[in-house]
């Protein structure tokens, strides 16, 4: 199917989503730095930057862009909808196929009918010092275009300590025979879709149902500086007990995070 184009008897009725959560961690010693983060991540993920990512995503998969709506919250967390549909692909196109999407420094191209959303979550907990940054991004696409194309870009897009990927194909079309596809693409895994510096700076597993058409990833950092969780603060700036807490805790977060549950 991936090197025969199917002949279609009328519109491609295949419905294609993608959830896309990202997860980012830091560590705040007291609760004026914990407000600060929070206040720093609901600046630099408000309705304006994220309608612009969406717009980024919009175009690298190949979609129109009809509506958009977006809203900011009080205390914190914003959301977005962009309502699009799908435009002409070109003879030739590899829009479906499984080769990694552009990063977010080479954006090209144009989509008509499904939508893309974001919402976020900023939350700190009340007692241990741990912040964390949720973002859920949904795409949904109707016909040959796939949303797997603009996966490499949300993850450069944010700073993903955790990710989960889900994606799958809905519904079925109709070849000129009659005969229903419920798939249009071959597909392994969704890390067929990750460029190769995604893949070597996470661990991933697979947990795939093809019978289903359903695909799902767990990725987590593999690399772990201190400095890059701590806000307002410098791992020098902690006693050595203290800093080996701190780092047993972030890995503890992460690790729950990544296996959806308390250890």
């Amino acid at each position: 199917m991936a090197k025969r184009r199917i002949q279609l008897h009328g519109f491609n009725n295949l419905t294609k989503a993608l959830s896309f959560n990202i997860y980012d961690l830091c560590y705040a010693t007291t609760d004026e730095q914990r407000e600060d983060y929070i206040a720093y991540i609901d600046e630099a993920y408000n309705a304006e930057r994220l309608t612009q990512i969406l717009t980024d995503v919009s175009q690298i998969i190949g979609a129109n862009i009809l509506n958009i709506a977006r809203q900011d919250y009080d205390p914190q967390g914003a959301s977005v909808t962009i309502l699009i549909a799908e435009g002409p692909v070109e003879p030739g196109s590899t829009i479906s196929s499984a080769a990694p999407g552009p990063l977010p420094e080479t954006v090209l191209a144009h989509l008509d009918k499904s939508h893309i959303t974001v919402h976020t979550y900023p939350e700190s907990h009340p007692h241990d010092g741990i912040c964390t940054f949720r973002a859920d991004i949904d795409v949904a696409t109707c016909g040959v275009i796939s949303p797997l194309k603009a996966l490499n870009y949300l993850i450069h897009s944010f700073e993903s300590d955790i990710v989960t990927v889900d994606y799958r194909v809905r519904g079925f079309t109709r070849d000129v025979r009659g005969r229903k596809h419920f798939i249009d693409h071959k597909i392994t895994s969704i890390q067929d879709y990750f460029s190769r510096d995604t893949k070597n700076a996470y661990e991933m597993i697979d947990v795939n149902v093809y019978q289903e058409n359903l695909f799902h990833t767990k990725m987590c950092l593999k690399q772990f500086e201190l400095d890059n969780y701590l806000f307002g603060l410098d791992a020098d700036d902690l006693p050595a007990p203290q800093r080996r807490k701190v780092e047993r805790r972030l890995k503890k977060e992460m690790q729950e995070l990544f296996y959806g549950r308390n250890l």
